[in-house]
């Protein structure tokens, strides 16, 4: 039944007049955390806020990798991309998807067709009308094979998407359809219950299609980025900071309290600790060097992330296309002693791919249903080790470089593997660094032999982390490749019997860890110090972090 919701809070009157901030404009490139970060400088990005102005201070750590939504599927552009942009539903304050350009929708008898009712008041940052046609175009564009996202798996529930996206299909066969300016149906290959969910991805969000039709590049700076969230995009210094300002077109602008956030991009954990100390950073995350000192203060906030930090193989370079040295390397490094003595931020240590947290249709959490998969075993890993030099034919390993975004604490973890491995299984490992975007890049090229990375639900079901290592799946980057599993995957997805279905999850993560093309190090959690007169930030356990009800006084 179609029940219009809308969620409106009235704004509080100020009475606590602000100091007047500076924000030190600190890069994240090889500059970092030299200097005295509290020392202000002449950027242009530099802002001074008014006395009645409300300016929270971020750090988003690197540039973001895009803001066009179907490209810039990482957390460093989620955070602020999530709050610049909005989709049908958004998550609330408890995690689950709720009405936001979507007022409300219509789920048929059969539960594969939605029909999404949007917002007449719903905006562009241009004062155009927020329309259906804008989500059609969106959500094809993300399927198109020649966009290239990253995200369009997801899009694989729709009805001709994946058929759309492997080449095999049309634009014409996509499920998605604007039956008039404010009305908009999808059909679903399937039931999904968690569909609601899925879509609160950024992937998902709309695009002006005028707007994208006239400038491709529409998302590129701030001057031409055009959004529908709660805040616009008013400055954007690459590699250096951007400035978010209150959307006055958004839909329940009433209920956002900020004026601006700024967001600094500083790539070392102790430069951004002392700007935190200094006041140009309201937010900031726990050094692991001072875990100890920090985490029985006041300010520390420590919440649940649905992730995992792990590495990749690349099964197509040597000596990685053999599965007993993958389990050799992964069996060598201890994972306990990692979160003990190296991260030190009460993570949980992974012996498996899907975090906890997912309760299944018997009541029981997922990974203590499925247990561990992997543990440290170095007189096993140097057992399988030997047998698997002697299948290849190796009088020695080939040498083996391990690759790490550049990032203080992905070099104290790296340095940590590579100590392990030459304890517990004699193996010499190089160690090799770039920034993000050419990380990224190369990542996905397959250029690395063994990388770390890491995974963040994008929805709220285990099904999210084990697709990712389907055949081709953009998500892969490891080149390996099993029809098993595949076909798990496939039956998960297509299954309307929930205990079925994650029975199917169950066996499937059972290969991924048999054949071993990853292997885990932690589970996230979020832990971070925030000031106290900063309030109302909703930190979601799948990777969105929400602006819309913070609050600083």
């Amino acid at each position: 039944m179609r029940g219009g919701i809308q969620m409106k809070k009235w704004l509080f009157f100020l009475f606590a007049v602000l100091a007047v901030i500076v924000l030190t404009a600190c890069t994240a490139n090889e500059s970092a955390g030299e200097g005295d970060p509290s020392e202000s400088n002449d950027s242009d990005d530099a802002q001074t806020e008014e006395p009645s102005e409300k300016v929270l201070y971020l750090n988003n750590g690197v540039e973001p990798t895009s803001f066009d939504p179907p490209i810039g599927f990482d957390s460093n552009s989620w955070q602020a991309l999530n709050n610049l942009m909005e989709g049908l539903t958004r998550l609330g304050k408890d995690d689950q998807p709720q009405p936001a350009t979507a007022e409300d929708w219509d789920i048929s008898d059969d539960g594969k067709e939605y029909t999404f009712y949007i917002r007449d008041d719903a905006k562009w940052s241009n004062g155009d009308d927020v329309t259906a046609d804008d989500f059609v175009y969106a959500w094809k564009r993300m399927l198109d094979p020649e966009t290239g996202s990253p995200a369009a798996f997801l899009g694989y529930f729709i009805e001709g998407g994946e058929a759309f996206n492997s080449g095999e299909g049309s634009a014409d066969d996509v499920a998605v359809v604007a039956e008039d300016d404010k009305t908009f149906k999808v059909t679903l290959t399937a039931p999904t219950g968690y569909f609601l969910n899925v879509i609160a991805n950024p992937a998902f969000f709309p695009i002006n299609q005028a707007v994208a039709e006239e400038n491709p590049e529409w998302f590129a700076e701030a001057d031409t980025f055009v959004g529908n969230g709660p805040f616009i995009l008013e400055s954007w210094k690459h590699d250096t900071s951007m400035v978010m300002a209150k959307n006055d077109q958004y839909w329940d602008a009433e209920t956002v309290k900020l004026d601006k956030v700024n967001w600094a991009m500083v790539n070392d954990s102790n430069t951004e600790y002392q700007m935190y100390q200094s006041g140009d950073l309201d937010t900031s995350g726990v050094p692991s060097d001072m875990a100890e000192e920090l985490m029985s203060g006041d300010d520390v906030i420590i919440e649940d992330q649905a992730g995992t930090y792990f590495y990749r193989f690349n099964v197509t370079k040597e000596p990685f296309q053999n599965t007993k040295i993958r389990k050799a390397f992964a069996m060598a490094v201890d994972q306990q002693q990692i979160v003990e003595y190296v991260t030190k931020n009460g993570e949980k240590p992974a012996y498996g791919f899907v975090a906890p947290g997912f309760t299944g249709p018997s009541g029981n959490d997922f990974r203590e249903t499925n247990g561990n998969l992997v543990e440290f075993d170095p007189e096993k890993a140097k057992t399988l080790l030997e047998e698997g030099m002697a299948e290849e034919g190796y009088d020695e390993l080939p040498p083996v470089t391990l690759s790490y975004n550049t990032s203080d604490s992905h070099k104290a973890i790296a340095e940590t593997l590579q100590q392990m491995l030459k304890q517990n299984i004699g193996v010499d490992v190089e160690l090799a660094n770039a920034e993000w975007n050419v990380f990224l890049q190369d990542q996905k090229d397959l250029k690395h032999q063994l990388s770390r990375s890491s995974f963040l639900h994008d929805y709220a079901d285990p099904i999210n982390a084990l697709e990712s290592f389907i055949t081709d799946s953009s998500m892969n980057r490891t080149g390996w490749s099993n029809a098993e599993f595949d076909g798990l995957i496939a039956k998960a997805k297509a299954e309307a019997n929930e205990e079925k279905r994650w029975e199917y999850m169950y066996e499937a993560e059972k290969v991924l860890f048999d054949e071993m093309p990853i292997f885990p190090i932690y589970f996230y959690n979020q832990v971070l110090l925030q000031k106290e007169n900063v309030t109302g930030i909703v930190r979601h356990p799948v990777g969105y972090m929400e602006l819309k009800w913070a609050d600083k006084n």
